[in-house]
C-alpha cells in the first residue's frame, strides 16, 4: 500500500511554500490537498475578480453622474459637456435647462452603458481564463453571433449612432422649432432612438433618428421674419414701399417687438406679380423663434398703415369673384 499511496501524492506537498501543502498540513488529506487550488484558489480568484469589476463599474457611474449631472442652481453646463458645442438660443429661457438636462442624461448613459459592457465583458474574459477554458473559439462565436445581430438589427443601430451624434452636435434639442421632412414643430424630447414633435395642431410625432436625412432648425443664432404685403395694380409701388418702410421701422421700434428685432427692417421691393395684384416683400432679422410673432404683428400694422395712407387692398384676395349666374332654363 506504500508505494502505492507513495504514487498518488500530489507533487505540491513537497513544496511548503505552496497552498496545497499549507492545507494538507491542516486538513492531512492528499486529495483535499491536491484539489486546493480547484476547491479553493480559483474560486476565491474569480470572486475576486467579479468583486473589482463591480467596485470600479460602481465607481466609473459615479464620476459619469458627476461630469453629466446639472447643478441644482442654474443651468448651467456639466463638465462633460462644456467641450462641446452647444447650439442652444438664449431665447428659449428655462428649455435651455430641460435642454441640457435631457442631453447630459443621454450621453451620460450611453457612456455608463459603455463603460458596464468594457468592463464586465473584460472580468468574463478573465472568468474564463481561470476556468482553463480556450478563449479562441469563444471570441469567435461571439464575434459571428455580433454580426448576425448586427445585420439584423441594423435598422435599430442606425437609430442609436444617429442619435448619439445629434446628441454630441447638438444639432437640435428641447424647445427647437425643426423640420425633419415628414414632420415639423417644437422638439418636446431628444432620445438616443426617437425624437418627439409637437406641430402647431398639437399632434404629436415620433420620429426615428436613423429615418432623419435632413433637419431645419428655426431655432439657432437667428432668424428672419418675412412679411409679404398684396397691392392692387393701381397702386403707386414707389410711395407704397415708402410708406411700407416708413411703418415698419416704427414698429419695430415700439415696446412690443424691439426686444425680438435684432436689425432695421428691410424693404426688397417688388416680389412677385399675380393674377390678383402686387406682392411687396420685407424682411427682419429677428431672435431665433420669434420670427412668427414678429411676422403677424408687422402684417396687421402694415396693412393698417397702407389703409390709412389710401391704398386699397387687391380686390381679388378679399373679394373672390362671384360665381357666373346658373342659365334659366
Amino acid at each position: 500500500m506504500l508505494p502505492l499511496l507513495s504514487a498518488g501524492r500530489p507533487p505540491c506537498l513537497d513544496d511548503p511554500s505552496t497552498f496545497c501543502s499549507q492545507v494538507f498540513s491542516v486538513t492531512h488529506n492528499q486529495w483535499l490537498a491536491g484539489s486546493a487550488n480547484w476547491l479553493i484558489t480559483k474560486p476565491v480568484k474569480i470572486l475576486m475578480i467579479l468583486v473589482i469589476a463591480f467596485v470600479v463599474r460602481l465607481l466609473v457611474r459615479r464620476l459619469i453622474n458627476r461630469v453629466t449631472t446639472l447643478p441644482k442652481t442654474g443651468g448651467k453646463l456639466p463638465s462633460m459637456l462644456r467641450p462641446l458645442r452647444e447650439r442652444a438660443p438664449e431665447v428659449l429661457g428655462s428649455a435651455v435647462i430641460e435642454r441640457r438636462r435631457q442631453r447630459a442624461m443621454t450621453i451620460g448613459s450611453v457612456l455608463k452603458s459603455m463603460a458596464t459592457f468594457l468592463i464586465y465583458g473584460l472580468a468574463f474574459i478573465l472568468v474564463l481564463g481561470e476556468l482553463g477554458l480556450d478563449l479562441g473559439p469563444i471570441i469567435a462565436s461571439a464575434g459571428i453571433i455580433g454580426v448576425a445581430i448586427g445585420f439584423g438589427a441594423q435598422n435599430l443601430v442606425k437609430d442609436f449612432l444617429s442619435g448619439i451624434f445629434m446628441m454630441v452636435e447638438d444639432q437640435y434639442g428641447v424647445g427647437d422649432v425643426v423640420d425633419v421632412g415628414e414632420a415639423s414643430g417644437t422638439v418636446e424630447s431628444v432620445g438616443l432612438r426617437i425624437t418627439t414633435l409637437r406641430d402647431v395642431k398639437g399632434t404629436v410625432w415620433y420620429v426615428r433618428n436613423g429615418e432623419v436625412l435632413r433637419v431645419g432648425n428655426s431655432s439657432q443664432g437667428f432668424a428672419v421674419a418675412v412679411v409679404d404685403v398684396p397691392l392692387g395694380y393701381t397702386a403707386d409701388v414707389e410711395r407704397a414701399t415708402t410708406v411700407l418702410a416708413a411703418a415698419a421701422s416704427a414698429a419695430t421700434e415700439g415696446d412690443a417687438l424691439k426686444d425680438n428685432v435684432l436689425e432695421p427692417p428691410e424693404m426688397l421691393g417688388v416680389e412677385s406679380v399675380t393674377p390678383e395684384g402686387i406682392q411687396l416683400r420685407l424682411t427682419v432679422k429677428v431672435r431665433p423663434g420669434k420670427q412668427w410673432a414678429v411676422q403677424r404683428a408687422l402684417r396687421a400694422q402694415l396693412l393698417a398703415a397702407l389703409e390709412e395712407a389710401g391704398f386699397d387692398p387687391p380686390l381679388g384676395r378679399l373679394f373672390p369673384a362671384a360665381a357666373p349666374p346658373a342659365e334659366k332654363k
